[in-house]
């Protein structure tokens, strides 16, 4: 099964897909749509929006995950954020796609077996999981592997 892991932000919206067969995930892709700060909100959306969509028609996933919002420590990036994942939802939804979503605190539950993990020690269990370019830097990429793999197995849970 093909996933698509999507970490959404107004800046930067990482990615990551994988095929999972079982416990078994091999990296297909992974990465970031990053918009430019000086366009407007709208025309950012549409960057996104866009993106989203090629990345489906590209590699064809049968599904996807995508992070819920669930809390927000800087109240000025809370609508954008909410404003990307309206126009990657509505991306995923006009191809058919459907999507689960997970909170961080869920993500890093299934992936390091507890929910208040550090960034370090979910980047770290997903190198267990999945072999990435050491290249990989982005948190929002890694974060969208992760939100991939979590989909994966809460997928695997639900049909045991």
């Amino acid at each position: 099964m093909r996933i698509l892991g999507i970490d959404p932000g107004i800046g930067i919206t990482g990615y990551g897909i994988i095929d999972a067969n079982g416990d078994d995930y091999n990296l297909v892709a992974c990465g970031s749509i990053q918009t430019d700060k000086s366009l407007n909100c709208s025309k950012r959306l549409t960057e996104i929006y866009e993106d989203i969509k090629e990345l489906i028609k590209r590699f064809n996933p049968d599904c996807a995950g995508i992070e819920q919002l669930f809390f927000f420590k800087n109240q000025k990036t809370v609508i954008p954020v909410a404003e990307a994942r309206g126009v990657i939802l509505t991306a995923l939804e006009q191809e058919g796609i459907k999507t689960g979503e997970y909170t961080p605190l869920v993500v890093k539950q299934v992936i390091t077996g507890h929910g208040r993990a550090t960034k370090e020690e979910v980047r770290d269990m997903v190198k267990r999981y999945i072999e990435i370019n050491k290249n990989t830097k982005l948190d929002d990429t890694i974060d969208a592997i992760a939100i991939a793999i979590c989909h994966a197995r809460t997928m695997e849970a639900d049909i045991l």
